[in-house]
């Protein structure tokens, strides 16, 4: 979750974050807006679990 996707993408591909430095270089395919922040803390908590998991995969990327 990210209020700046843009400085986020960069961030992962400066290798600022150690979860994802070794998977370099990022890039950006799918992105949803929420206009309230409780929502997307929510629906980023579905996509890491095994159904969120199946969700992305067949519906996002």
């Amino acid at each position: 979750m990210a209020s700046d996707v843009q400085r986020r993408l960069s961030d992962h591909n400066a290798g600022k974050s150690p979860h994802t430095s070794e998977f370099l270089p990022w890039k950006l395919v799918t992105y949803v807006a929420f206009s309230n922040e409780q929502k997307a803390r929510t629906f980023e908590r579905y996509l890491k679990s095994g159904s969120g998991h199946a969700f992305a995969r067949k519906r996002l990327w």
